[in-house]
């Protein structure tokens, strides 16, 4: 079945109407590719090149399950600071991967990238772009989390720089309007934060990044007051003050590394770890959406794909732009 087509069955299947027809995805909406973006773009040039990327990020999950979320973070930075080029990946002083924001994706995942970067030069070299390889690795790295695999358009370019005064990711305590305009610039909506936020079922975040929430909420001195009391307390315990901590983004399934179903639940219930996360419940089209995410985990697991694609779609490089790396942390000699 075409890709396309698929997208269209998923959505005409998962037409969302809320009963206040606040929001709804319509079946139309099917994902429109950016130019260079094509469905099996390697098909003639390397068309196992799929299967490379899945089998060396199994054989690396396998070695460690925490790998998976940090590709799928991997991605969104990417993507987030200025489009999925495969800057995060370049290396040199003030590239952004020398942003603090970005230390938690160094390492192992980076490492992994260059593995398959490596088998992929050996089978086809100068062929397969670092930007799609960071989309194939995020989408394998969905699947070993327990998600649904999506179909990932490829053709992407190369970024031949990367710069970290760029990185303004917005995280943690970022005021709700604020990210969902950092997201509108970037061709998405509503729908798509409230669902990629789903993502914070996986993975840990440092005590440092909620502590004003647990001691000093914008500066009253005292606790977020939407927080549920004794998850308030639950959080005090794990993150003293100045604490070096880190604790679960979601604490009934983060040391599973898979996707769990109480995160909507968690938000809906004020036991949200995150304050980005928690501000969900605060506005009525994402708590809508919340909602039915809580009620139906299928649902939320599929459209978390389809929100990962249009991540992928970000500001691309156009055709005479960019290039292909053969080293993924250094830009082609000339």
């Amino acid at each position: 079945m075409r890709a396309s087509m698929w997208w269209q069955l998923l959505l005409s299947a998962l037409a969302l109407v809320s009963s206040c027809a606040v929001w709804r995805v319509e079946a139309k909406a099917t994902i429109e590719l950016p130019p260079p973006l094509q469905w099996h773009f390697y098909q003639n040039s390397c068309p196992d090149v799929e299967r490379y990327v899945r089998d060396q990020v199994e054989f690396y999950w396998k070695q460690d399950s925490t790998l998976a979320v940090k590709l799928i973070q991997l991605l969104y930075t990417d993507c987030f600071i200025k489009g999925c080029d495969a800057s995060i990946l370049l290396d040199g002083p003030d590239t952004e991967k020398t942003a603090p924001q970005n230390a938690p994706i160094l390492g192992f995942p980076l490492e992994v990238i260059d593995k398959v970067k490596e088998v992929l030069e050996q089978h086809c070299p100068g062929v397969v772009s670092c930007a799609d390889i960071i989309n194939l690795a995020a989408r394998d790295a969905v699947v070993l989390a327990g998600g649904v695999s999506y179909p990932v358009p490829t053709g992407r370019r190369d970024g031949n720089s990367s710069s970290a005064k760029l990185v303004d990711i917005a995280v943690h305590a970022t005021p709700w309007e604020k990210v969902i305009h950092y997201f509108e610039v970037r061709g998405m909506n509503v729908f798509d934060v409230t669902t990629l936020l789903g993502g914070h079922t996986l993975g840990r975040t440092r005590c440092k990044f909620i502590a004003e929430r647990l001691y000093d909420f914008n500066n009253t001195g005292k606790p977020d007051q939407s927080m549920d009391p004794s998850f308030l307390a639950e959080l005090r315990v794990q993150c003293p003050p100045n604490s070096t901590n880190s604790v679960y983004l979601n604490p009934d399934s983060g040391s599973s590394n898979r996707f769990g179903k109480t995160f909507y639940s968690r938000v809906l219930n004020h036991r949200a770890v995150l304050s980005i996360d928690q501000q969900i419940a605060d506005r009525e089209e994402s708590l809508q959406i919340a909602r039915r995410y809580d009620a139906n985990f299928e649902d939320f697991l599929k459209m978390f794909g389809y929100a990962m694609t249009k991540l992928g779609n970000t500001w691309l490089l156009p055709g005479d732009q960019g290039e292909i790396r053969k080293n993924c942390r250094v830009v082609n000699r000339k």
